[in-house]
């Protein structure tokens, strides 16, 4: 997210907005496809945002814990997949870059 943004999770509409996300859906919804149940501490951009303020205050959230949020989601949109391993001990993202060499 670029820093001249920032302040925008600072605006009294994100913070009703965020606050609203997360009374609706107040579980992470990653967790709970995993069928855990973990409160959700994040208000999370499904799409991001990169500055566009339309985006930012109108583009869909997800309800997400810390620890996807930092984790799972970040990683998947800095690499374009994620790291998580099977119970096979094979990626389960099928854009991991593993399956491009089969």
């Amino acid at each position: 997210m670029p820093k001249a943004t920032h302040y925008l999770y600072d605006t009294k509409r994100w913070l009703r907005l965020r606050a609203f996300q997360l009374r609706v859906k107040p579980l992470c919804e990653m967790c709970k496809d995993k069928g855990l149940t973990v409160a959700a501490e994040v208000a999370h951009h499904v799409t991001p945002h990169k500055g566009d303020l339309v985006l930012f205050y109108t583009g869909r959230l997800q309800s997400l814990c810390k620890h996807c949020h930092d984790g799972i989601t970040q990683q998947r949109e800095r690499y374009g997949y994620i790291n998580d391993i099977g119970i096979d001990g094979w990626p389960i993202d099928r854009n991991h870059p593993v399956y491009s060499r089969r």
